[in-house]
């Protein structure tokens, strides 16, 4: 997780995740929601973009981004080195 309070005008943190299929990304993607919907605040995406076949999903929250890349486009689009100036948070 990147925390971009400060330094962005368009959210405050970016979710990263890595998924090695498409089946992979779709769950992940589809779990992030059912989680956030089950959720005491009953969250749901302002909205999605991307899908599966693109290798990246963005799932959006507003204050809170979720990228689901497969690991090759994480690697390719390196949005950690991109934004290497936000604080890193550990997160599970």
């Amino acid at each position: 997780m990147l925390d971009l309070r400060g330094i962005s005008t368009f959210t405050d943190f970016f979710v990263l995740a890595s998924g090695t299929s498409e089946p992979h990304l779709k769950a992940i993607a589809g779990e992030v929601e059912k989680q956030l919907r089950e959720s005491a605040d009953a969250v749901r995406p302002l909205a999605v973009d991307g899908f599966p076949a693109s290798q990246w999903i963005v799932l959006d929250y507003g204050g809170v981004l979720v990228h689901i890349f497969h690991t090759d486009k994480r690697a390719y689009y390196a949005l950690e080195d991109l934004w290497g100036d936000a604080p890193r948070l550990a997160w599970e």
